[in-house]
């Protein structure tokens, strides 16, 4: 099942993990030493872009007379969607930009491009999710309520249809990351009226977004306003399936383990840094995808340092993967279509129950824990200091251990 004894489960000691923790530190504090003009620079010049391919495919759309221009506009409409939805809106409500105390580009005031509230959203995601990242019963985004991600969770026959509300819920992100961030504000309200006033400002923003979408932008198209009522509604909806996507991989193909509410009782800083490391995955990605994808390819490095640029992520990558070598832990990672179907798969397997399943429950692909080192009568196995690659290549484990940590690349 999940993760209780992270310690055990990385072969690590306390003073591994200490000094894990100084050398993901230092690294926070040299990039935080070199943030400057230049990054600034960056954050100005994806918002100056993305409103003027926002404008571009708004015109492209109005002004096209045939369907492969009109195909274009939605397309770069779509394009335009993305980048304001996870390159500036995810990370600037992240508190990425806040060190240069503009005000338009803060995390207190950014309210992004989609039917959810920036102010709601950073609840459910900055705290509810980073903070306790796949920990099953406290991060509301494991499956989104909506999912069975692990055998943690109890298969209940409503499950059977997982495979349609994953397809239902990759058309309709946008939608299920409003209600996910009403859900996390009312769970914490105090009084019927404070949950009254959460439904009441969602319900203002989902008024303003869709009055925006389908109604002024067709209305101002006059005799073709069909054409920019379609156009919206794919942008949306081309917006919503990437977005989902770009989520999914970072968080549910194996190798983003998963971890039971006990590793929370005694976990300090470095443990949560090595929470963050085992329950997160990257994809493979180059310039232009990492870009339209928000930098949220470094999916580990993002969750061991949200409120850092996205911009630095693939700088900071490097040095992540050289700890990840120095203390044997993996660096889970892997091409993005190669991530999808490890997730899709999981979707679909843990549609059944689970005497149906194959893998134990203490190392399946998807799930694993500290459990699938014991041998029978349940004691621990090797030295504290045995890394997991090197456990791994001297067999100290039972041989259904070996396959999880085969996944995703060595740094080379």
């Amino acid at each position: 099942m999940a993760i209780s004894e992270i310690k055990e489960y990385a072969h690590l000691g306390s003073s591994e993990i200490e000094a894990l923790r100084d050398e993901l530190d230092s690294i926070r504090r040299e990039i935080t030493a070199s943030l400057g003009a230049a990054d600034a620079a960056y954050i100005r010049r994806t918002i100056a872009f993305q409103r003027v391919l926002d404008t571009a495919a708004r015109l492209l759309i109005f002004g096209s007379r045939t369907r492969a221009g009109w195909l274009l506009g939605a397309a770069a409409l779509a394009a335009a969607k993305s980048i304001e939805n996870m390159e500036i809106g995810h990370n600037v409500s992240h508190g990425q930009w806040d060190w240069m105390n503009d005000p338009e580009i803060h995390s207190a005031n950014w309210e992004w491009d989609m039917v959810g509230l920036s102010s709601q959203w950073r609840y459910s995601h900055n705290y509810r999710h980073h903070v306790f990242n796949n920990v099953v019963g406290m991060d509301d985004d494991l499956g989104f309520g909506v999912i069975r991600i692990t055998r943690d969770q109890p298969w209940r026959p409503n499950h059977l249809l997982q495979p349609l509300r994953n397809l239902l819920l990759a058309a309709t992100f946008e939608w299920g990351i409003a209600l996910h961030g009403l859900h996390s504000e009312t769970a914490r309200a105090n009084s019927d009226a404070e949950r009254i006033a959460h439904r009441r400002s969602l319900i203002g923003k989902i008024a303003r977004q869709t009055g925006k979408d389908y109604l002024l932008f067709p209305a101002m198209s006059g005799p073709r306003w069909r054409q920019t009522l379609k156009a919206n509604i794919v942008a949306n909806a081309l917006r919503n399936g990437w977005a989902y996507v770009v989520i999914f991989c970072g968080h549910f193909p194996d190798g983003a383990e998963k971890f039971t509410q006990a590793e929370l009782e005694h976990e300090n800083r470095a443990e949560w840094y090595l929470r963050q490391m085992l329950g997160s995955a990257n994809f493979r990605a180059g310039k232009v995808l990492a870009f339209m994808s928000g930098n949220l390819c470094y999916q580990i490095e993002h969750h061991l340092f949200p409120d850092l640029p996205s911009n630095r992520y693939a700088e900071i990558a490097t040095k992540v993967r050289a700890v990840c070598e120095k203390y044997d832990l993996p660096y889970t990672t892997g091409s993005l279509a190669k991530q999808y179907f490890l997730v899709l798969r999981t979707v679909h397997k843990l549609a059944l129950p689970d005497r149906f399943l194959i893998a134990t429950s203490d190392d399946a692909p998807e799930t694993a824990s500290e459990l699938k080192f014991r041998p029978a009568g349940d004691q621990p196995i090797g030295d504290a200091g045995i890394g997991l690659r090197t456990a791994l290549r001297t067999r100290q484990v039972t041989p259904r251990g070996i396959h999880p940590f085969t996944r995703g690349d060595r740094p080379g």
